[in-house]
């Protein structure tokens, strides 16, 4: 009976959401393109006046396919919570504190352009926690001061692409791949079958020109010689935080304390409070999920991932910036 009834009510909810849509359509409203939802803001620290330092956290994989709790995506969430950050004219500093081991190239490539915006109107001020290596690094990099404690894991400058080859396995069981392709490259990270020495090169080239995408952000960023980072400390190798200081990567040492006290003296606020966005609270999230995990339970579904959360879930064939221990 109580599951009929978070069925019926969402249902309702749902009908009221697609009525109100179709009525703002007709209307020529465009309600969610020109006016995106506001976040809420969660006091982290008070301050003694009206100026805010915006903390906005970045943890785990760095992905387009990655969900997000605010949007569709945790891209589209970080890029959100920048978004509102820049725009409010109370907030002086914003505060990226970064937990990644990186990820997709594009999806780091898009969340530092998000950075270097907010930076052309205010300070960003980078905290890395226990990692911030690859596409965390590449993301960092948009930031105005760059923070890291001496133990974290940083630097990773390199692009990494990987496929499976199960050929051999294949003929052990009897079975023959039938590839119609339209042209040589079609398929050059099938499996099935050896890469040519041509698709070798090809693939290599496409991994080289994001490198030296990488590494020309890193050597304009950071004031260093693109050669002197080519031959050296750009070579997919991660160092410690003293290390990244020494080596120019970053620009101090510290915890998320000290990101909060630069930002607040690069933002002339120091009377900031420490605030974060949190998604506004809406019932009918709530009966969706209600009703989503009571379906689940009606059809006797439990699933167990051991893996989930522990290792990335790669996709072949996807170019990523991550250090080689987090590819399986």
């Amino acid at each position: 009976m109580a599951l009929a009834i978070v069925l019926c009510i969402s249902l309702l909810l749902n009908l009221r959401f697609v009525s109100d849509r179709a009525r703002k359509a007709g209307t020529g409203l465009h309600v969610m393109e020109s006016q995106p939802e506001r976040l809420e803001e969660r006091v982290v620290l008070s301050g003694s006046d009206a100026t805010r330092i915006a903390l906005i956290s970045l943890r785990g994989l760095i992905g387009s396919n990655v969900p997000g709790r605010m949007g569709i995506s945790m891209v589209d969430d970080i890029k959100a919570q920048l978004r509102q950050a820049e725009n409010d004219s109370r907030v002086k500093a914003v505060v990226l504190a970064i937990d990644s081991p990186g990820g997709e190239v594009t999806a780091s490539d898009i969340l530092y352009n998000a950075v270097c915006r907010v930076r052309a109107r205010k300070p960003v001020v980078i905290s890395m926690g226990s990692v911030a290596a690859s596409g965390g690094y590449y993301i960092s990099c948009g930031g105005s001061y760059l923070f890291a404690s001496e133990t974290t894991f940083t630097g990773s400058i390199g692009v990494i692409i990987q496929s499976f080859r199960y050929n051999d396995l294949l003929g052990k069981i009897g079975v023959t791949p039938v590839t119609f392709k339209s042209g040589a490259f079609k398929d050059m990270l099938n499996g099935a079958r050896e890469m040519t020495p041509q698709e070798k090169e090809y693939v290599q080239g496409l991994v080289m020109q994001t490198y030296g995408k990488f590494v020309g952000i890193v050597a304009k960023e950071r004031h260093l010689p693109e050669e002197q980072l080519r031959s050296g400390i750009a070579d997919g190798r991660i160092v410690t935080g003293r290390d990244a200081l020494e080596a120019k990567l970053i620009n101090g040492l510290g915890e998320i304390e000290d990101a909060y006290k630069k930002a607040r003296e690069l933002g002339n606020a120091p009377g900031a409070a420490i605030i974060a966005y949190e998604q506004p609270f809406r019932l009918s999230r709530l009966f969706r999920a209600f009703s989503s995990q009571a379906a689940e339970s009606s059809q006797g579904k439990v699933e167990i991932n051991l893996a989930q959360g522990l290792l990335p879930q790669l996709e072949p064939g996807k170019a990523y910036l991550l250090p080689s221990m987090y590819v399986p």
